[in-house]
Protein backbone atom coordinates (compact mmCIF):
# COMPACT_ATOMS: atom_id res chain seq x y z
CA UNK A 1 0.00 0.00 0.00
CA UNK A 2 1.33 3.17 -0.92
CA UNK A 3 2.05 5.86 2.11
CA UNK A 4 0.18 8.84 2.09
CA UNK A 5 1.84 12.05 1.14
CA UNK A 6 3.47 14.39 3.01
CA UNK A 7 4.86 17.32 2.16
CA UNK A 8 6.57 20.26 4.18
CA UNK A 9 7.62 23.78 4.27
CA UNK A 10 10.52 24.88 6.11
CA UNK A 11 11.92 28.24 5.91
CA UNK A 12 14.59 30.21 8.06
CA UNK A 13 13.54 32.69 10.35
CA UNK A 14 16.01 35.42 9.74
CA UNK A 15 13.37 37.48 7.34
CA UNK A 16 10.02 37.90 5.97
CA UNK A 17 8.68 35.22 4.03
CA UNK A 18 10.27 36.07 0.18
CA UNK A 19 7.95 35.40 -3.13
CA UNK A 20 10.55 32.65 -3.86
CA UNK A 21 9.56 30.60 -0.45
CA UNK A 22 5.96 31.55 -1.01
CA UNK A 23 5.80 29.67 -4.02
CA UNK A 24 7.94 26.44 -2.56
CA UNK A 25 5.08 26.19 -0.11
CA UNK A 26 2.44 26.59 -2.44
CA UNK A 27 3.78 23.60 -4.61
CA UNK A 28 4.39 21.49 -1.56
CA UNK A 29 0.66 22.50 -0.52
CA UNK A 30 -0.60 21.95 -3.66
CA UNK A 31 1.06 18.75 -4.19
CA UNK A 32 -0.47 17.31 -0.49
CA UNK A 33 -3.85 18.61 -0.98
CA UNK A 34 -4.26 17.34 -4.36
CA UNK A 35 -3.77 13.75 -2.62
CA UNK A 36 -5.22 13.59 0.13
CA UNK A 37 -1.78 14.22 1.90
CA UNK A 38 -0.87 15.97 4.44
CA UNK A 39 1.25 19.47 4.34
CA UNK A 40 3.48 20.02 7.70
CA UNK A 41 5.65 23.49 8.54
CA UNK A 42 8.56 23.46 9.96
CA UNK A 43 10.49 26.80 11.24
CA UNK A 44 14.65 25.83 10.62
CA UNK A 45 15.61 28.02 13.48
CA UNK A 46 19.00 26.41 14.61
CA UNK A 47 21.15 29.46 13.54
CA UNK A 48 19.82 30.99 16.29
CA UNK A 49 22.16 34.25 16.05
CA UNK A 50 20.23 35.16 13.12
CA UNK A 51 16.24 33.81 14.10
CA UNK A 52 14.03 36.08 15.57
CA UNK A 53 10.42 35.63 16.45
CA UNK A 54 9.38 38.55 14.22
CA UNK A 55 10.36 36.45 11.60
CA UNK A 56 8.43 33.51 12.19
CA UNK A 57 5.30 35.46 12.93
CA UNK A 58 6.22 37.55 9.12
CA UNK A 59 6.02 34.06 8.04
CA UNK A 60 3.36 32.96 9.51
CA UNK A 61 1.49 35.93 8.82
CA UNK A 62 2.63 35.52 4.99
CA UNK A 63 1.46 31.72 5.06
CA UNK A 64 -2.25 32.46 6.34
CA UNK A 65 -2.75 35.69 3.92
CA UNK A 66 -1.74 33.11 1.30
CA UNK A 67 -4.41 30.66 2.46
CA UNK A 68 -2.01 27.73 2.86
CA UNK A 69 -3.11 25.82 5.84
CA UNK A 70 -0.67 23.54 7.09
CA UNK A 71 -1.74 20.25 9.26
CA UNK A 72 -0.28 19.83 13.09
CA UNK A 73 1.85 22.42 15.04
CA UNK A 74 4.89 24.36 13.87
CA UNK A 75 7.72 22.42 14.62
CA UNK A 76 10.96 24.38 15.80
CA UNK A 77 14.16 22.53 14.16
CA UNK A 78 15.92 24.31 17.77
CA UNK A 79 14.16 22.55 20.10
CA UNK A 80 15.02 18.89 18.09
CA UNK A 81 18.40 19.50 19.14
CA UNK A 82 18.85 16.73 21.01
CA UNK A 83 17.10 14.11 18.81
CA UNK A 84 19.64 15.20 16.18
CA UNK A 85 22.30 14.74 18.60
CA UNK A 86 21.02 11.10 19.42
CA UNK A 87 21.10 10.00 15.43
CA UNK A 88 24.71 11.14 15.08
CA UNK A 89 25.76 9.04 18.39
CA UNK A 90 23.81 6.19 16.62
CA UNK A 91 26.01 5.91 13.91
CA UNK A 92 29.37 6.92 15.74
CA UNK A 93 28.36 3.62 17.91
CA UNK A 94 27.80 1.53 14.64
CA UNK A 95 31.17 2.37 12.77
CA UNK A 96 29.51 4.24 10.08
CA UNK A 97 30.84 7.75 11.75
CA UNK A 98 33.78 8.82 13.51
CA UNK A 99 35.40 10.87 15.87
CA UNK A 100 37.72 13.89 13.91
CA UNK A 101 40.28 15.85 16.20
CA UNK A 102 41.74 17.95 13.37
CA UNK A 103 42.06 21.42 14.30
CA UNK A 104 40.06 24.19 11.72
CA UNK A 105 43.95 25.33 11.33
CA UNK A 106 44.94 22.16 10.47
CA UNK A 107 42.21 21.97 7.93
CA UNK A 108 43.03 25.24 6.71
CA UNK A 109 47.08 24.01 6.11
CA UNK A 110 45.81 21.32 4.02
CA UNK A 111 43.77 23.29 2.13
CA UNK A 112 46.42 25.74 1.38
CA UNK A 113 48.73 23.21 0.25
CA UNK A 114 46.32 21.13 -2.12
CA UNK A 115 45.50 24.57 -3.85
CA UNK A 116 49.05 25.32 -4.03
CA UNK A 117 49.96 22.04 -5.83
CA UNK A 118 46.89 22.42 -7.75
CA UNK A 119 44.74 19.31 -6.49
CA UNK A 120 41.76 18.62 -4.70
CA UNK A 121 41.02 20.35 -1.87
CA UNK A 122 38.77 17.96 -0.85
CA UNK A 123 39.22 17.47 2.83
CA UNK A 124 40.38 13.67 4.16
CA UNK A 125 40.54 13.29 7.86
CA UNK A 126 43.19 11.06 9.14
CA UNK A 127 40.77 10.00 11.90
CA UNK A 128 38.57 8.14 9.88
CA UNK A 129 40.04 4.93 10.15
CA UNK A 130 42.09 5.52 13.24
CA UNK A 131 42.48 3.59 16.30
CA UNK A 132 40.32 4.94 19.31
CA UNK A 133 43.04 3.93 21.58
CA UNK A 134 44.80 6.95 19.64
CA UNK A 135 42.20 9.54 20.54
CA UNK A 136 43.31 12.56 22.69
CA UNK A 137 41.85 13.97 25.12
CA UNK A 138 40.66 17.24 23.26
CA UNK A 139 37.57 18.64 21.39
CA UNK A 140 36.21 16.79 18.25
CA UNK A 141 33.61 16.42 15.84
CA UNK A 142 31.79 13.65 14.51
CA UNK A 143 31.83 13.30 10.91
CA UNK A 144 29.65 10.19 8.85
CA UNK A 145 31.79 8.44 6.79
CA UNK A 146 31.45 8.98 2.91
CA UNK A 147 31.35 6.32 0.34
CA UNK A 148 34.97 6.08 -1.13
CA UNK A 149 33.99 5.13 -4.83
CA UNK A 150 30.85 4.59 -7.12
CA UNK A 151 28.10 7.28 -8.04
CA UNK A 152 25.07 8.63 -5.79
CA UNK A 153 22.39 9.17 -8.27
CA UNK A 154 19.33 11.57 -6.98
CA UNK A 155 16.30 11.07 -8.84
CA UNK A 156 14.76 14.08 -8.79
CA UNK A 157 11.22 14.54 -10.37
CA UNK A 158 12.11 17.88 -12.05
CA UNK A 159 15.65 17.97 -12.94
CA UNK A 160 16.03 14.06 -13.97
CA UNK A 161 18.58 12.00 -12.74
CA UNK A 162 21.76 13.56 -11.40
CA UNK A 163 24.71 11.48 -11.08
CA UNK A 164 27.18 12.80 -7.85
CA UNK A 165 30.64 10.87 -8.18
CA UNK A 166 31.25 9.89 -4.31
CA UNK A 167 35.26 10.63 -4.44
CA UNK A 168 33.35 13.88 -4.85
CA UNK A 169 31.66 13.86 -1.11
CA UNK A 170 33.68 15.10 1.96
CA UNK A 171 32.76 13.05 5.02
CA UNK A 172 30.42 15.78 6.35
CA UNK A 173 30.57 17.08 10.06
CA UNK A 174 26.79 15.98 11.56
CA UNK A 175 27.63 17.07 15.13
CA UNK A 176 30.28 20.11 16.07
CA UNK A 177 32.55 20.35 18.64
CA UNK A 178 30.13 21.80 21.28
CA UNK A 179 27.56 18.72 20.64
CA UNK A 180 25.57 20.77 18.80
CA UNK A 181 23.84 19.20 15.88
CA UNK A 182 24.61 20.82 11.71
CA UNK A 183 21.53 21.76 9.72
CA UNK A 184 22.31 19.21 7.18
CA UNK A 185 21.45 16.55 9.49
CA UNK A 186 18.77 17.86 11.43
CA UNK A 187 16.80 18.45 8.22
CA UNK A 188 17.04 14.60 7.46
CA UNK A 189 16.21 13.65 10.75
CA UNK A 190 13.43 16.12 10.84
CA UNK A 191 12.33 15.14 7.57
CA UNK A 192 12.14 10.81 8.38
CA UNK A 193 10.45 11.56 11.74
CA UNK A 194 7.56 13.87 10.41
CA UNK A 195 7.33 11.35 7.70
CA UNK A 196 7.78 13.27 5.14
CA UNK A 197 7.14 11.59 1.83
CA UNK A 198 8.49 14.30 -0.61
CA UNK A 199 10.91 17.12 -0.66
CA UNK A 200 9.91 19.48 -2.81
CA UNK A 201 12.33 22.92 -2.75
CA UNK A 202 14.81 25.11 -4.11
CA UNK A 203 17.67 24.31 -7.15
CA UNK A 204 20.12 25.56 -4.43
CA UNK A 205 19.56 22.88 -2.47
CA UNK A 206 20.25 20.20 -5.11
CA UNK A 207 23.93 19.35 -4.18
CA UNK A 208 22.91 18.84 -0.86
CA UNK A 209 20.77 16.22 -1.68
CA UNK A 210 23.73 13.56 -2.46
CA UNK A 211 25.14 14.91 0.97
CA UNK A 212 21.99 13.84 2.78
CA UNK A 213 21.18 10.67 1.13
CA UNK A 214 23.98 9.89 2.74
CA UNK A 215 22.25 10.07 6.66
CA UNK A 216 19.38 8.20 5.16
CA UNK A 217 21.32 5.18 3.62
CA UNK A 218 23.09 5.08 7.03
CA UNK A 219 20.10 5.01 9.12
CA UNK A 220 18.62 2.56 6.78
CA UNK A 221 15.97 5.41 6.12
CA UNK A 222 13.88 5.54 3.06
CA UNK A 223 14.83 8.59 0.69
CA UNK A 224 12.63 10.76 -0.18
CA UNK A 225 11.08 11.80 -3.52
CA UNK A 226 13.00 14.60 -4.05
CA UNK A 227 11.84 17.77 -6.92
CA UNK A 228 14.06 20.85 -6.87
CA UNK A 229 12.59 23.77 -8.89
CA UNK A 230 14.11 26.12 -10.49
CA UNK A 231 14.50 29.86 -8.71
CA UNK A 232 12.62 32.96 -9.41
CA UNK A 233 14.54 35.45 -11.78
CA UNK A 234 13.42 39.00 -12.69
CA UNK A 235 11.80 40.54 -15.55
CA UNK A 236 15.82 40.57 -16.86
CA UNK A 237 16.69 37.11 -16.32
CA UNK A 238 18.68 37.90 -13.41
CA UNK A 239 18.40 36.69 -9.99
CA UNK A 240 15.61 38.15 -8.18
CA UNK A 241 16.58 41.21 -5.82
CA UNK A 242 15.43 44.29 -4.39
CA UNK A 243 15.98 46.26 -7.32
CA UNK A 244 13.49 44.06 -9.21
CA UNK A 245 10.63 45.57 -6.66
CA UNK A 246 8.38 43.50 -3.84
CA UNK A 247 10.58 40.32 -2.70
CA UNK A 248 8.28 40.01 0.83
CA UNK A 249 4.70 38.05 0.14
CA UNK A 250 3.22 40.92 2.66
CA UNK A 251 4.39 43.43 0.25
CA UNK A 252 2.11 42.15 -2.47
CA UNK A 253 -0.76 42.33 0.22
CA UNK A 254 0.05 45.69 0.99
CA UNK A 255 0.10 46.22 -2.62
CA UNK A 256 -3.40 45.08 -2.86
CA UNK A 257 -2.96 41.92 -4.40
CA UNK A 258 -5.96 39.42 -3.68
CA UNK A 259 -4.75 36.13 -2.43
CA UNK A 260 -6.44 34.08 -4.39
CA UNK A 261 -4.57 35.98 -7.16
CA UNK A 262 -1.43 35.43 -6.12
CA UNK A 263 -1.67 31.69 -5.93
CA UNK A 264 -2.76 31.56 -9.18
CA UNK A 265 0.05 33.39 -10.37
CA UNK A 266 2.56 32.05 -8.07
CA UNK A 267 1.54 28.65 -9.99
CA UNK A 268 2.34 29.36 -12.98
CA UNK A 269 5.52 30.58 -12.16
CA UNK A 270 7.18 27.81 -13.75
CA UNK A 271 4.89 25.41 -13.67
CA UNK A 272 1.50 24.84 -16.56
CA UNK A 273 -1.30 22.54 -17.15
CA UNK A 274 -1.81 22.62 -21.16
CA UNK A 275 -2.75 26.01 -21.63
CA UNK A 276 -4.75 26.79 -18.25
CA UNK A 277 -3.86 30.54 -17.35
CA UNK A 278 -6.49 31.17 -14.62
CA UNK A 279 -8.21 28.58 -12.19
CA UNK A 280 -9.68 27.75 -8.77
CA UNK A 281 -7.41 26.21 -5.88
CA UNK A 282 -9.37 23.21 -6.56
CA UNK A 283 -8.34 22.83 -10.41
CA UNK A 284 -4.88 23.72 -9.08
CA UNK A 285 -5.12 21.05 -6.67
CA UNK A 286 -6.24 18.47 -8.98
CA UNK A 287 -3.79 19.55 -12.20
CA UNK A 288 -0.62 20.10 -9.90
CA UNK A 289 1.68 17.51 -10.60
CA UNK A 290 6.09 17.53 -11.22
CA UNK A 291 5.42 16.85 -15.12
CA UNK A 292 4.27 20.45 -15.50
CA UNK A 293 7.43 21.80 -13.57
CA UNK A 294 9.60 23.25 -16.02
CA UNK A 295 13.50 23.36 -15.35
CA UNK A 296 14.18 26.81 -16.23
CA UNK A 297 14.43 29.98 -14.01
CA UNK A 298 10.68 31.65 -14.16
CA UNK A 299 10.18 35.62 -14.36
CA UNK A 300 8.31 37.86 -12.54
CA UNK A 301 6.15 39.80 -14.68
CA UNK A 302 3.97 42.45 -12.69
CA UNK A 303 1.69 42.74 -16.00
CA UNK A 304 0.94 39.40 -16.07
CA UNK A 305 0.25 39.53 -12.40
CA UNK A 306 -1.79 42.26 -12.59
CA UNK A 307 -4.25 40.58 -15.47
CA UNK A 308 -4.36 37.35 -13.21
CA UNK A 309 -5.09 39.50 -9.72
CA UNK A 310 -8.14 41.07 -11.96
CA UNK A 311 -9.52 38.12 -13.10
CA UNK A 312 -9.81 37.18 -9.81
CA UNK A 313 -11.32 40.12 -8.46
CA UNK A 314 -14.01 39.87 -11.09
CA UNK A 315 -14.41 36.37 -10.18
CA UNK A 316 -14.44 36.83 -6.76
CA UNK A 317 -18.21 36.28 -4.80
CA UNK A 318 -19.59 40.00 -3.37
CA UNK A 319 -19.17 39.07 -0.24
CA UNK A 320 -15.66 37.56 0.01
CA UNK A 321 -13.88 40.60 -2.12
CA UNK A 322 -15.10 42.61 0.50
CA UNK A 323 -13.66 40.77 3.64
CA UNK A 324 -10.25 40.81 1.10
CA UNK A 325 -10.98 44.97 0.63
CA UNK A 326 -11.75 45.08 4.75
CA UNK A 327 -8.31 43.14 5.66
CA UNK A 328 -6.37 45.07 2.90
CA UNK A 329 -7.27 48.33 4.89
CA UNK A 330 -6.43 46.74 8.08
CA UNK A 331 -2.70 45.82 6.43
CA UNK A 332 -2.37 49.07 5.44
CA UNK A 333 -3.33 50.94 8.52
CA UNK A 334 -6.13 52.89 6.37
CA UNK A 335 -9.14 53.74 8.51
CA UNK A 336 -11.92 50.72 8.71
CA UNK A 337 -15.07 50.99 6.42
CA UNK A 338 -17.78 52.18 8.51
CA UNK A 339 -21.32 49.97 8.21
CA UNK A 340 -22.69 52.33 5.60
CA UNK A 341 -19.74 52.68 3.65
CA UNK A 342 -19.50 48.64 3.76
CA UNK A 343 -23.04 48.34 2.75
CA UNK A 344 -22.47 50.73 0.00
CA UNK A 345 -19.40 48.82 -1.24
CA UNK A 346 -20.90 45.56 -1.12
CA UNK A 347 -24.26 46.54 -3.37
CA UNK A 348 -21.28 48.86 -5.77
CA UNK A 349 -19.26 45.61 -6.21
CA UNK A 350 -21.23 44.18 -9.29
CA UNK A 351 -20.41 47.74 -11.15
CA UNK A 352 -16.64 47.63 -9.84
CA UNK A 353 -15.15 44.37 -9.72
CA UNK A 354 -14.84 43.52 -13.45
CA UNK A 355 -12.47 46.42 -14.12
CA UNK A 356 -10.30 46.41 -10.97
CA UNK A 357 -6.76 44.83 -10.99
CA UNK A 358 -5.96 45.31 -7.66
CA UNK A 359 -7.80 46.25 -4.50
CA UNK A 360 -6.86 49.93 -4.78
CA UNK A 361 -7.87 50.22 -7.77
CA UNK A 362 -11.22 48.88 -6.62
CA UNK A 363 -11.49 51.19 -3.89
CA UNK A 364 -10.39 53.95 -6.16
CA UNK A 365 -13.42 52.99 -8.69
CA UNK A 366 -15.47 52.94 -5.29
CA UNK A 367 -14.83 56.30 -4.36
CA UNK A 368 -18.57 57.37 -4.64
CA UNK A 369 -20.11 55.09 -2.40
CA UNK A 370 -17.28 55.75 0.32
CA UNK A 371 -17.62 59.35 0.12
CA UNK A 372 -19.46 61.12 2.95
CA UNK A 373 -21.96 64.25 2.16
CA UNK A 374 -21.09 66.86 1.11
CA UNK A 375 -19.00 65.45 -1.93
CA UNK A 376 -15.76 67.96 -2.69
CA UNK A 377 -15.53 67.74 -6.20
CA UNK A 378 -11.71 67.55 -7.63
CA UNK A 379 -10.84 70.61 -9.86
CA UNK A 380 -12.00 68.51 -13.44
CA UNK A 381 -15.23 68.17 -11.49
CA UNK A 382 -16.10 71.26 -10.37
CA UNK A 383 -15.57 73.02 -13.77
CA UNK A 384 -18.51 70.69 -14.79
CA UNK A 385 -20.36 72.27 -12.07
CA UNK A 386 -21.09 75.69 -13.33
CA UNK A 387 -24.27 77.94 -12.54
CA UNK A 388 -26.01 76.70 -16.06
CA UNK A 389 -25.07 72.86 -14.70
CA UNK A 390 -26.26 73.57 -11.55
CA UNK A 391 -29.33 74.71 -13.15
CA UNK A 392 -29.76 71.82 -15.14
CA UNK A 393 -29.57 69.59 -12.21
CA UNK A 394 -32.03 71.69 -10.33
CA UNK A 395 -34.92 71.14 -12.85
CA UNK A 396 -33.87 67.16 -12.96
CA UNK A 397 -34.31 66.52 -9.09
CA UNK A 398 -37.92 66.75 -8.85
CA UNK A 399 -37.83 64.33 -12.15
CA UNK A 400 -36.06 61.38 -10.43
CA UNK A 401 -38.34 62.17 -7.28
CA UNK A 402 -40.97 60.07 -8.03
CA UNK A 403 -39.03 57.46 -10.53
CA UNK A 404 -39.42 53.91 -9.36
CA UNK A 405 -35.62 53.26 -8.28
CA UNK A 406 -34.58 50.85 -10.19
CA UNK A 407 -31.64 51.26 -13.11
CA UNK A 408 -34.04 51.27 -16.35
CA UNK A 409 -36.74 53.50 -14.66
CA UNK A 410 -33.84 56.13 -13.62
CA UNK A 411 -32.22 55.90 -16.85
CA UNK A 412 -35.59 56.23 -19.17
CA UNK A 413 -36.28 59.31 -16.38
CA UNK A 414 -32.68 61.11 -17.70
CA UNK A 415 -33.46 60.32 -21.53
CA UNK A 416 -36.61 61.94 -21.35
CA UNK A 417 -35.33 64.92 -19.34
CA UNK A 418 -32.05 65.68 -21.93
CA UNK A 419 -34.66 65.43 -24.93
CA UNK A 420 -37.11 67.38 -23.60
CA UNK A 421 -34.18 69.92 -22.96
CA UNK A 422 -32.86 69.45 -26.53
CA UNK A 423 -29.40 67.61 -25.12
CA UNK A 424 -27.65 64.23 -25.24
CA UNK A 425 -27.45 62.89 -22.64
CA UNK A 426 -23.66 62.72 -22.56
CA UNK A 427 -24.46 66.55 -21.36
CA UNK A 428 -26.00 65.49 -18.17
CA UNK A 429 -23.75 62.69 -17.33
CA UNK A 430 -20.62 65.17 -16.64
CA UNK A 431 -22.85 67.19 -14.01
CA UNK A 432 -24.08 64.13 -12.56
CA UNK A 433 -20.75 62.11 -11.97
CA UNK A 434 -19.56 65.64 -10.51
CA UNK A 435 -22.36 65.72 -8.34
CA UNK A 436 -22.75 62.19 -7.13
CA UNK A 437 -18.96 61.42 -6.62
CA UNK A 438 -17.04 64.84 -7.24
CA UNK A 439 -14.84 63.02 -10.17
CA UNK A 440 -14.76 63.06 -14.23
CA UNK A 441 -14.02 59.14 -14.13
CA UNK A 442 -16.51 57.23 -12.40
CA UNK A 443 -18.87 53.94 -13.12
CA UNK A 444 -22.18 55.04 -15.10
CA UNK A 445 -24.14 57.12 -12.96
CA UNK A 446 -27.24 54.98 -13.09
CA UNK A 447 -24.88 52.18 -10.99
CA UNK A 448 -24.14 55.04 -9.03
CA UNK A 449 -27.29 56.22 -8.56
CA UNK A 450 -28.58 52.70 -7.93
CA UNK A 451 -25.96 51.75 -4.94
CA UNK A 452 -26.74 55.09 -3.43
CA UNK A 453 -30.20 54.83 -3.10
CA UNK A 454 -32.90 57.64 -3.81
CA UNK A 455 -32.30 59.47 -0.78
CA UNK A 456 -28.27 59.96 -1.14
CA UNK A 457 -28.84 60.47 -4.43
CA UNK A 458 -31.45 63.21 -4.70
CA UNK A 459 -28.95 64.65 -1.28
CA UNK A 460 -25.79 64.73 -3.30
CA UNK A 461 -27.99 66.30 -5.92
CA UNK A 462 -29.09 68.97 -3.72
CA UNK A 463 -25.98 69.57 -2.14
CA UNK A 464 -24.22 70.47 -6.13
CA UNK A 465 -26.57 72.94 -6.82
CA UNK A 466 -26.73 75.11 -3.58
CA UNK A 467 -24.52 78.16 -4.45
CA UNK A 468 -20.84 77.04 -3.05
CA UNK A 469 -21.57 73.92 -2.03
CA UNK A 470 -19.11 71.44 -1.34
CA UNK A 471 -16.51 73.73 0.08
CA UNK A 472 -16.08 70.69 3.24
CA UNK A 473 -14.12 67.72 3.14
CA UNK A 474 -15.70 64.10 2.35
CA UNK A 475 -14.53 61.78 4.77
CA UNK A 476 -13.55 57.98 4.57
CA UNK A 477 -11.70 56.16 2.47
CA UNK A 478 -10.78 57.58 -0.99
CA UNK A 479 -12.29 60.99 0.05
CA UNK A 480 -10.32 64.06 -0.93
Amino acid sequence: MTPPVVTRFAPSPTGYLHIGGARTALFNWLYARGRGGKFLLRIEDTDRARSTPEATDAILRGLTWLGLDWDGEVVSQFDRAPRHADVAHDLLAAGKAYKCFATQDEIQAFRDQAEAEKRSTLFRSPWRDADPATHPDAPYVIRIKAPLDGDTVIRDMVQGDVVIRNDQLDDMVMLRSDGTPVYMLAVVVDDHDMGVTHVIRGDDHLNNAARQMMIYQAMGWDVPVWAHISLIHGPDGKKLSKRHGALGVEEYQAMGYPAAGMRNYLTRLGWSHGDAEIFSDAEAQAWFDFDGIGRAPARLDFKKLDHVSGQHIARMDDAALLHETQAFLAVTGAAALTDVQSARLLAAMPYLKDRAKTLPELLEKAHFALVSRPVVPDAKAAEMLDDVSRGILRELTPQLQNVSWIRDEIEAAANRFAEDHGMKFARLAGPLRAALAGRTATPSVFDMMVVLGRDETLARLGDATETGAGMEKGTGPGAD
